[in-house]
Formats: structure tokens, C-alpha cells, sequence
């Protein structure tokens, strides 16, 4: 395994504990299934903010990480939006 020395935390805050919640569950079944040798990344929730921690062992690897889950993030709170637009 490749030695992490590049860490960036992406930081998401909701208008409530409950909106948090489910953003972190629909991404957090994606946390080790996209890990590899150059990058992992962990999930936390404190009431309304979530955050992802990604260790990467260069900046290529931190980018694509960052990018995937800013893209994860994103689409999970579409869909959570049009879900209580219905």
C-alpha cells in the first residue's frame, strides 16, 4: 500500500440533523468500495454536518477522489430534493 501523504476534508452542512442523515447514508455504502492503493476515504456525521476525510498518496489521486465525491454528494441531495418536492 502506497504511503498517504495528501488530506483534504470536504465539509457539508444541512438545515437539519435528519437531512444529514440521509445524505451520509446514501454515500457512506459507497466509502471502501471506491478506496484503492492511492487514496481511501472516511465518512463522520455531527447532527447536521457531514464530512469526508480523503488521504491520498499524491495530488492526482487527491483530485479524482475529491471529484468523486463532490459528484456523489451532489447527486444524493438531488435526488433528496425531488424526493420532498413530491
Amino acid at each position: 500500500m502506497t504511503e498517504r501523504v495528501h488530506e483534504t476534508t470536504l465539509s457539508f452542512s444541512y438545515s437539519s440533523a435528519s437531512r444529514a442523515r440521509l445524505v451520509a447514508r446514501s454515500v457512506d455504502q459507497e466509502v471502501g468500495a471506491i478506496d484503492d492503493d492511492r487514496s481511501e476515504t472516511r465518512l463522520t456525521r455531527d447532527g447536521s454536518t457531514v464530512e469526508l476525510t480523503i488521504d491520498a498518496a499524491d495530488l492526482t489521486a487527491l483530485r479524482a477522489a475529491a471529484n468523486t465525491w463532490l459528484t456523489l454528494v451532489d447527486v444524493a441531495e438531488r435526488t433528496q430534493s425531488i424526493a420532498a418536492a413530491d
